[in-house]
């Protein structure tokens, strides 16, 4: 019942709104708590019988034997009782072992055969493993199974291997590759814009014994990551989208980075290595409607740590991905997706303002900066460097404070509205603090994590 919407107790002739007996009738119905001998079954289906076997014991010893040691023989009912403790010691212990499957090769390879147009009782020309020469030919000291596979991917002569991986970690820190199309590399994917760098990093990575951290800190400490991301006239119009790296990199965050942003300047992330799958907020019984079986899997949101951990965790369902992070354009995982559109649209406004997540995010910051800064002034540059990373400009400022001081004076007036503003989400909010100030102080947070410069990367 964990995991289900409960047992509904034993069902006899139904299931599921299924009705097979229809019309009949069920008649003598038992249930035991232990398996029956085969002498116990005799006597419920013919008593007459059964009294006759017990009449001629010795023409029926085996079965009485059989009855006796099952049901009778304290001996064996207490050896039964030890082996069936030991069971689940071992269960126990091996429960808690986790396991993968593995595949095995066969002993003989299957042949494998063209088939004639795809008919599969039609067979042609006799194919065996191998890999494009145009690549890179297969190595004869290789086996040719998946470890030989694996073995030509990381030749070091291999000119995929590094290029492509290269070329994701480019794209993890730009916004976009040397070679855009960083799902394909072949024929219809798009030519690189620096490949003499794309050649080098390749090279420098395999060199470094594939280090990845190593691959990272290069990108990241060189001068071409490190200029400033900021948009000329000039720039825009020679270069818009940036293919030449005359400036940095600019783009927005992936959903699960814009969640645990939030969660991470609030205070609320929870950084905790490794673990099951949790489930954070998500509205309600929007699992439901995806079956009418009365024993679906549930969604088990509870109080707790595991609505504040890193999205990694999230829980996810095929047929129902976590709809904050479709909102941003994450993918459903029904196919592999390197490359991710990226949208904008009225939705994601609506989820950052109104999300049980971040709006409690909004409300937990805002509790910190009243209890860590004397003034309203303090309060609000500390929350804009916070979620943008600079200081808001003399503008910005007097923006800031008129809406601030105007959700003040509306919260002052409606008490019940800031109530229910600091009641979102499951951690309690401060009662020692001014719950109209809290509320105005949110609001405003809640509207500056909404801004573009708030979930985009610069």
């Amino acid at each position: 019942n964990i995991h289900t919407y409960g047992f509904e107790g034993i069902i006899l002739g139904a299931r599921d709104k299924f009705i097979p007996f229809k019309k009949g009738g069920i008649d003598e119905i038992k249930i035991f708590d232990r398996e029956l001998s085969a002498l116990e079954v005799l006597l419920l289906h013919d008593r007459t019988q059964a009294e006759e076997v017990l009449s001629n014991r010795k023409q029926h010893l085996r079965l009485l034997q059989d009855h006796y040691t099952a049901v009778v023989d304290p001996e064996v009912r207490a050896a039964r009782d030890r082996l069936k403790k030991i069971r689940d010691e071992e269960n126990d212990f091996v429960s808690d072992i986790q396991e993968i499957m593995v595949m095995g090769d066969r002993p003989t390879p299957r042949p494998t055969f063209i088939l004639d147009r795809g008919v599969y009782s039609e067979p042609g020309e006799e194919v065996h493993p191998n890999t494009p020469e145009s690549v890179l030919a297969f190595g004869s000291d290789y086996p040719k199974n998946r470890l030989g596979l694996t073995q030509w991917l990381f030749d070091e002569q291999n000119p995929l291997t590094a290029r492509v991986y290269v070329n994701r970690i480019w794209q993890m820190h730009f916004g976009q590759g040397i070679v855009e199309t960083a799902e394909d590399f072949g024929a219809q994917g798009s030519l690189p814009s620096h490949p003499d760098l794309l050649d080098w990093l390749a090279v420098q990575f395999v060199e470094s014994d594939w280090n990845i951290k190593e691959l990272h800190k290069m990108i990241v400490m060189s001068a071409t990551y490190r200029q400033s991301s900021k948009v000329t006239p000039d720039l825009l119009e020679k270069d818009p989208e940036n293919l030449y790296l005359a400036r940095g990199p600019r783009y927005r965050l992936p959903a699960e980075m814009i969640r645990d942003n939030a969660l991470a300047v609030s205070g609320l992330l929870v950084d905790q290595r490794g673990g099951e799958s949790v489930y954070p907020y998500q509205p309600e019984g929007l699992w439901d409607g995806l079956t009418t079986k009365h024993w679906a899997y549930r969604y088990l949101q509870e109080p707790g740590d595991g609505l504040y951990r890193r999205s990694l965790y999230s829980i996810w369902k095929r047929a129902s991905p976590p709809p904050g992070m479709l909102i941003f354009d994450v993918a459903d995982r029904g196919v592999c997706t390197v490359r991710r559109k990226v949208s904008n649209t009225p939705l994601q406004a609506l989820a950052l303002l109104n999300d049980p997540q971040y709006v409690e995010a909004s409300r937990v910051l805002a509790e910190q900066l009243i209890t860590t800064e004397e003034d309203t002034s303090a309060r609000l540059t500390k929350a804009f460097r916070l979620l943008t990373g600079r200081v808001p400009d003399g503008k910005e400022q007097q923006v800031l404070s008129a809406f601030y001081d105007e959700e003040l004076e509306n919260f002052q007036q409606n008490h019940s509205d800031a109530l229910a503003f600091l009641s979102t989400g499951e951690k309690p909010w401060n009662e020692d603090l001014n719950p109209s100030e809290v509320a105005a102080l949110g609001v405003v947070v809640s509207s500056i994590m909404n801004t573009t410069e708030s979930f985009t990367k610069k």
